[in-house]
Formats: structure tokens, sequence, C-alpha cells
């Protein structure tokens, strides 16, 4: 099993994500610059936090024209896993990967702390080992992590189970404070938390392991 970290220019949660595969999970992970067009070698596609191109325009609008891109559309029509983290969640939804956006937090400051995490759907390739309503603890970095979506896609994301993560209480004035959606198909997942910061005592907190351990687990099983 292989994984892809994507590296945009400015990313800088690469590394994170790349121990946390390598020394928590166990498997095989290399980093691939934004310049690739082939993702076909990898099992297991991961789009990093960070501050890509600077943020300028808006988190993720100028990562989403990176050649790469392309390649991590063409590998989730393949239906492979794909996780984008942080500004990597802000990626995807502008890449229309996901839905929604993400917008500047409510108070305007960056956040920077361990929050609770509920989760809302555990049927999930990236949530198998956890159960609905487990509440766990992850950090968040973001300035610009709050989620919204209209009244129709938040009707349509209900009714389709998409909702994976919500926070515990108000974080950043994301609607009905979620905090991690999927798409239609179940293999592309977006969350604003950390679990590549919690893999491991010595960080102080593994619940990390719940969702990337679900990942390894579930390409054994054979994906979605």
């Amino acid at each position: 099993m292989k994984f892809a970290v994507i590296v945009f220019p400015g990313s800088n949660c690469d590394v994170d994500c790349y121990y946390a595969v390598k020394d928590g999970l166990v498997e095989e992970v290399e980093y691939v610059w934004h310049q690739e067009k082939n993702l076909s070698k990898y099992d297991v596609i991961m789009l990093p936090g960070g501050f890509s191109y600077g943020d300028y325009l808006r988190a993720g609008a100028i990562a989403r024209f990176s050649p790469v891109m392309e390649a991590v559309r063409e590998e989730a029509e393949k239906g492979k896993f794909i996780i984008g983290i942080c500004n990597g969640f802000q990626i995807l939804t502008e890449a229309g990967l996901l839905p929604g956006a993400l917008r500047k937090n409510e108070g305007l400051k960056f956040i920077c702390k361990t929050v609770s995490i509920i989760v809302e759907n555990d049927k999930t390739p990236f949530t198998t080992r956890l159960k609905k309503g487990q509440e766990i603890l992850l950090p968040i970095a973001h300035g610009e992590g709050n989620y919204y979506v209209d009244d129709k896609t938040l009707k349509e994301l209900k009714e389709n189970n998409q909702i994976v993560f919500r926070y515990k209480e108000n974080i950043n004035g994301s609607v009905e404070r979620i905090a991690g959606v999927i798409n239609k198909k179940g293999n592309v997942l977006g969350m604003m938390p950390h679990p590549e910061r919690a893999y491991a005592p010595l960080l102080g907190n593994t619940d990390g392991l719940y969702i990337l351990g679900s990942i390894v687990d579930n390409f054994v099983k054979g994906g979605v």
C-alpha cells in the first residue's frame, strides 16, 4: 500500500502527513510535487494543510489549478481514497471535488488548539474504527475553516449522509458546526481538523489513528 502526499508551494503539513503514514501506520509513502501529472501508482492520496500559494485570492483557489489536481480528479473517479486536511480540504472544495466552501473564521481570528469532534457517519472508509456519536480530540489550526453551504446543498448532504464530522461546539462559525464532509461516492474526505498531528503518544494524542487506520483497513478490504 502506497500513500502520496501532495506538496504545493506553501504546504507546511506535508511532513506531518508523511511521518503519520511512515511511523504511525508503518506504510509506504512518498512526497509528490504539485506538477506531477500521474498518480496511478499510489493507492491513497493526501492533500496536506498549509498555505498553498500563500492563500492568495483565497485558500486553495490557486492550488486547484496545479497540474496534479487533474490527476487527483482522475484517481478520485477511479474510486481511490483521497483525504484533504485543512488547506487540502479547501483545495478539494475549490476544485469541485467536494461541496461547499471554506470562509474566514467567524471573528476573523486564526484558531490553533485541540477541539472535540463528534463522529456523524461511521460508515465511510475513513471512519470504520469509530462509532457514530463518538467524541474524539483533534488539533485545528486555520484562519479560513468556516464551512459554508447553502440550504439546498445542506439538505443534500444530510440526505446522502455526507456529513462525517461536526465540532462539539461552535469553533469557527461553520454551518451546523460541520468539520468534515465526504463526496457522494464516499471515497473523498475533506476535514479541517488534523488527524496527522495526533498519531503518537509523544504528540499527546493518538485519536488521529482512528481515521488514518480506517483507510488502511478499508484498502485491505477492497475499497468503497
